[in-house]
Formats: C-alpha cells, structure tokens, sequence
C-alpha cells in the first residue's frame, strides 16, 4: 500500500519508515513541525503496517509508596517534597496477587509491580527481594497476565534472577532528553537510568521506557529523549504528560503542552519507533478532555495503562475501552482473553468496582 499525505516532509519521511529505515534527529526535528493533521495520518499508518490492529493495556499495583530518597521534581512519592500522600512498606505478595487478578478482570493484559525507591536490594533488604520474587511467581502462575516491573536500578545478578523468575518488560523511564534532565532530577544522572535499561536488556528483558511530556521541556527536548530511546533499544515507549501534584516543584510552574502537541508527539514518537507500543499513561485524564482522549490513539498510539494511577485516580477501565472504539480500534487479548462488555458493565455500577477496592492499581510508574 502506498500512502499519500499531501505533506512533502511527512510523505518522505513515512516512505523512508516504511521500506524500513530508521529516522534521526533532524528527521524528528522537521516531522514535530508539520500539521497535526498530517502526521495523525502518518502515525496511523506505521502502527497499521508494523501493529496488529489492537491497543494493548497494562496495569500497576503501587507495592511500596513513598520516602523515596531520589529528588524527582515530578514525584509525589519523594522524601523531598511535602505531598501529604500515604506512605506504606512493600504490600506482600496476597495483596500484589489480589491486584493482578483485580488487573485481569479488567482486561489487562500485562501487569508491572512497581516500587518506590531507588532501587530493590537484595543485599541490603533481603527480606523485601524476597517477597518481590515471591510476588511475580504467585501472579505468573495463578493468572493470565504478562509480568513486569518497575524496581529502579538493577545490579546485573538482580537483573538476572529477574528474567529467570518471568519478567517480561521492565520499566525505567528516562523522563526526558539527556540535556533536560538535570532540571528534573539532581540525585542521579541520566546515564545512571540508561545503565539500569542496558543491565536489564543484557540480562534477556524486553524494555518499557518513555518520558513525561509538559514538564518545561522544549520540542527539541522531546524529540532527543525519543532518539536516545532509539539507542537504548525498547519495545514500549510509554508517554506520560505531567499531572502536577501539590507539594512537587513541577506543580508551581504547571503543564506546558498543548493537545495539539501531545497528539504531534505521539505521531513523530510512532514514526521513530515504528516496532515499539508507543503506551498514552499518565495524565492523559487530566490534560486532555473526554472528547480528546481518543486523538493520540488515532495518532498512531497502540497501548494504554488504565485504572488509577501511583498516587491519583484514573478512569475506570471500561472508559478506556469505550475511548479504544471511539478510535475505531479493537483491544488487544492475545494473553487475556476477556469480554469487553462485561469489564465495561462492571464499572458502569452492574457489578464491583476498582474504586472499591484498598488496593491501588493503575498506570505508569513515573507519572504520579
């Protein structure tokens, strides 16, 4: 299938993506400055050519909240900041199960345990590793679910017993480009995220990484983060846009995107990724309208995190399976087969609810 735009960059560059080649930094530069219009098409058309036509969603259990010592400006779980959010040590492994099957029933199809810290230990908190590897058996044997997870920096042994165990992806995000980076975030380096991504992919793990859109940074920004993302190697780019949280200090200068932006950022990042899930996660409720939530779908997105978040609520699952039709998309069910109409009646009040339950579940790991 040839396809024709009518926008001289976007057709060269969509022509290039789809024989198979790899676009750059100036490529991504001149794509980010087209007409929305034009690169929604072109993202739509790269995720039908290297898709399989469905939208893929995962959920989280947040298993260990806040006191992280990291400095995030974003996160609401940092010691740093004064968010007022309830802290708690790692749930168990009962409560991590309790969620996955909550996670199931609604239609996921990959679950990630994540942790607020900089990094699980197995040397210095034995005890808490050990109910992380206790967590993934109990949820890889007694459900229909991917597992990953999101545990911060890995030593190359923890990477390895992790794969051993059935980790399928694991999340660590780089947030933004290399440059930008230092704005965000001063107790660690960038370089020290992408060395936990290289251990993991080393150690035989499909890699989750992505970036918080809104936070200051500039389109060039967005574009690098995406292109060291290509370096690094991933196969879902998960695309978070900042939920300023009370107490953090990205909440004092608030959200600096545009819808029309987000939905542009979600085309170029298909067109740079074209194998890769590129994941809408955190945030999208609140910085895009009900009636706005299905445009990066048509974009050329293809996965979603659903259910509530870290820290704040989300939407419920059976919206973000409306919002999939709305895009004229089915919802992926390869690993879980599961009827869209039931998890749609159970959350429109006909049966029980995610809200109901103590255990959160959500969506991306870095968003808050």
């Amino acid at each position: 299938m040839v396809y024709e735009i009518g926008n001289e960059t976007v057709d060269d560059a969509l022509e290039r993506v789809l024989a198979g080649e790899r676009l750059d930094r100036t490529d991504g530069l001149a794509l980010l400055a087209q007409p929305v219009d034009a690169l929604a098409e072109a993202g739509a058309a790269v995720r039908d050519r290297f898709g399989d036509g469905t939208v893929d969603a995962c959920s989280i259990v947040n298993a260990k909240a806040g006191n992280c010592a990291e400095d995030c400006g974003f996160c609401a779980q940092s010691v740093h900041f004064d968010t007022g959010i309830d802290t708690y040590g790692f749930l168990g492994p009962e409560k991590i199960l309790e969620a996955a099957k909550r996670a199931e029933r609604d239609g996921a199809q990959r679950f990630g345990i994540v942790v607020a810290e900089k990094g699980v230990s197995k040397e210095r908190r034995p005890d808490e590793w050990a109910e992380v590897l206790e967590s993934i058996r109990l949820v890889r044997d007694e459900c229909d679910l991917e597992v990953d997870a999101s545990l911060g920096i890995l030593t190359e042994e923890e990477a390895a017993i992790l794969a051993e165990e059935g980790i399928n992806h694991y999340n660590h995000n780089i947030e933004t480009s290399p440059n930008y980076f230092p704005e965000i975030v001063e107790s660690h380096r960038f370089e020290d995220r992408v060395r936990t991504l290289e251990v993991a992919k080393e150690a035989g793990m499909d890699l989750c990484a992505g970036v918080i859109l809104g936070m200051g940074e500039t389109p060039t920004d967005r574009v690098e983060a995406a292109i060291a993302l290509q370096d690094i190697g991933i196969s879902s780019l998960p695309v978070n846009v900042l939920n300023p949280v009370a107490g953090t200090p990205l909440a004092e200068q608030g959200v600096d995107i545009s819808t029309e932006e987000i939905v542009k950022t979600v085309a170029v990042y298909k067109l740079l990724h074209p194998e890769s899930r590129v994941r809408l996660t955190g945030g999208r409720e609140v910085n895009l309208e009900p009636d706005e939530q299905h445009l990066p779908l048509e974009a050329g997105a293809d996965g979603l995190l659903t259910g509530d978040y870290l820290t704040t609520e989300g939407q419920s699952p059976g919206e973000d399976l409306e919002i999939i039709e709305r895009a004229g998309l089915e919802p992926n069910r390869d690993t879980n087969e599961f009827d869209p109409e039931v998890v749609k009646a159970r959350h429109d009040g006909a049966g029980e609810s995610s809200t109901d339950e103590t255990v959160s579940t959500g969506a991306e790991p870095s968003d808050d």
